[in-house]
């Protein structure tokens, strides 16, 4: 039985990780900072919550304590909390607590989560890491003039989906056992910026949360310290 640890899963593109990788047999341990809510998704799924905040040391800590009390063991993680922050207007808001508190969710949070986690990783057979990225995050993308991230501006959000570029590379080359990925999703409905979903132009997280099952599911001969998308690899 594999077992799964999916952070900031209790909507959107993380709680459709869930149940894609529920109905593939993993036994998913849901990742959210609110219990009530973590804990309803997780009934809804059939998974097991585990309440975790990726910006809170201690709280990263009890959630991995709590995991490996349990015996489940740990042989996927997918780093899937991220957050953008908007200020007056919707425009995306670049003043240093945002800047900062962007950062610590989306870049900082994997290796507080993943540091956190390799013990139990590097006990099982086959252990997997899949961060969440963007095409935003890529210098290829964003300078490729056919592909919409280059249409669109993101100094801060964009500049910490560049950092979880650099975190995978280097935690993939620092731990060769491993199958460590980051993915792009896709442009996704969600409410990352803190509106309705539906408001925010995409395709549905159902769809979106594909290719990070995909990702979550490879097997020790898989790819490691690559970027992946729908149909394949990513520049970076």
């Amino acid at each position: 039985m594999t077992t799964t640890l999916i952070t900031g899963a209790n909507t959107g593109l993380g709680k459709q990780t869930a149940r894609l990788l529920v109905e593939a047999g993993h036994t998913v341990w849901l990742g959210a900072r609110d219990e009530a809510r973590g804990q309803a998704a997780a009934d809804e799924l059939g998974a097991r919550f585990v309440q975790l905040d990726v910006t809170d040391d201690a709280s990263v800590a009890a959630a991995l304590a709590a995991i490996e009390a349990s015996g489940t063991g740990l042989d996927v993680l997918v780093n899937n909390a991220g957050i953008a922050r908007r200020g007056a207007g919707g425009s995306e808001a670049l003043d240093g607590p945002s800047v900062l508190e962007v950062f610590d969710t989306n870049a900082v949070g994997i290796i507080r989560v993943t540091e956190a986690a390799l013990p139990l990783l590097q006990r099982s057979s086959n252990p997997v890491i899949v961060n969440i990225s963007s095409a935003l995050g890529s210098f290829w993308a964003t300078h490729e003039p056919s592909r919409p991230a280059s249409h669109f501006r993101s100094i801060a959000y964009g500049s910490s989906k560049a950092a979880v570029s650099m975190i995978t590379v280097q935690y993939a080359l620092s731990y060769p056992q491993l199958r460590i990925n980051a993915v792009e999703p896709g442009i996704t409905q969600t409410s990352l910026g803190g509106g309705d979903p539906k408001s925010h132009p995409g395709r549905p997280a159902a769809e979106s949360a594909k290719v990070v099952a995909r990702l979550a599911c490879i097997g020790s001969d898989g790819p490691t310290g690559t970027f992946q998308e729908d149909d394949g690899e990513l520049g970076w």
